[in-house]
């Protein structure tokens, strides 16, 4: 179950950074779309391998 919450939070983390204007944040925005794909890989398998 807390695999389900890490990674669902690794997905909004990384939607959040590819939408955010804060300049604070700007140097990290190459990395939006690494959490955003490990996120909703990681989600999938654990959703689909959760017993």
């Amino acid at each position: 179950m807390l695999g389900i919450i890490v990674s669902a939070f690794m997905l909004a983390f990384g939607i959040f950074l590819k939408m955010t204007k804060n300049p604070g944040f700007a140097q990290n925005k190459k990395f939006a779309w690494v959490f955003i794909g490990i996120g909703a890989i990681s989600l999938v398998f654990k959703i689909i391998n959760y017993k």
